[in-house]
């Protein structure tokens, strides 16, 4: 069976893309999306994602981890298939709504960037040194120093697989506050790796960097990853539901950056 796909990439987290509307994609094979997603073996990419019909939205986004299993929202993948929706004639208007593991997501969509509206986030626990929340997927955010020399593979995976986080896993952020914004590098589970770059720890992050008033974001704060720049936009929810530590939540995020083609193609499955 052969079947079309496209590479897309966002800050240099990249992902096959694959129109599957009429459901023929053989989504509950682990293994063979595995083998997909190798970097020597197959097309190479941090997921892949399945565009398929929803009776109510524009689309429905099914993600899977470069493990091969499904994971939960994904950010960057968020915005580039929205581009792909765009590029392959699903969606013709520049605003779409489409559904995700973690419920209804807006993009807008214009040439140089894609914004996608994040969930909101009421629950943010802060630990010693650390804190914890989900912006779609959970994320644990840690301020450091020289993080761009940081053994990030090393010591994301300790905090990843310990005893806390080992059976559901978490993805690890590592931040360092820079004169405009934040610096950001992330271990991400079922990669299992650092990627260049990823949307919903770039989202925690900046939230966390509004919390604790460093890089001046009040109402958006600047992120540099190792695939490029992102722009987190955000309510602070003070009339909201507080966290159990008595922090407060946020509203309207949004994680705007660029979403780009990289390429098309055939293989066999």
């Amino acid at each position: 069976m052969i079947f079309s796909f496209s590479k897309y990439q966002g800050t240099g987290n990249d992902f096959v893309l694959v129109d599957d509307r009429t459901k023929t994609f053989p989504a509950d094979n682990a293994e063979l999306i595995e083998r997909l997603c190798d970097r020597r073996f197959g097309i190479g990419a941090d997921g892949l994602m399945l565009l398929r019909k929803h009776q109510e939205l524009d689309f429905e986004m099914i993600y899977f981890n470069a493990d091969g299993h499904r994971g939960s929202m994904c950010g960057n993948g968020g915005r580039c298939i929205s581009r792909f929706a765009h590029d392959i004639g699903v969606v013709t208007k520049n605003h779409v709504r489409f559904m995700a593991s973690d419920g209804v997501h807006e993009a807008i969509i214009s040439p140089e960037t894609v914004q996608l509206k994040m969930c909101d986030v009421s629950d943010i626990e802060a630990g010693e040194g650390y804190f914890y929340l989900n912006t779609g997927s959970p994320h644990y955010v840690k301020f450091e120093l020289n993080v761009p020399e940081l053994d990030v593979y090393s010591k994301g995976r300790k905090i990843r697989y310990n005893e806390r986080f080992a059976k559901e896993g978490t993805n690890v952020n590592f931040v360092e506050a820079y004169p405009n914004g934040i610096f950001v590098r992330t271990y991400e589970r079922g990669v299992e790796d650092e990627t260049y770059s990823c949307g919903t720890g770039v989202t925690a992050s900046a939230l966390v960097a509004s919390l604790i008033g460093v890089a001046e974001a009040e109402k958006s704060c600047r992120v540099e990853t190792k695939g490029g720049n992102l722009l987190v936009h955000f309510e602070r929810d003070l009339n909201g539901v507080k966290s159990e530590d008595g922090v407060p939540g946020f509203r309207n995020i949004w994680l705007e950056g660029p979403a780009v083609f990289v390429f098309k193609g055939e293989t066999s499955l």
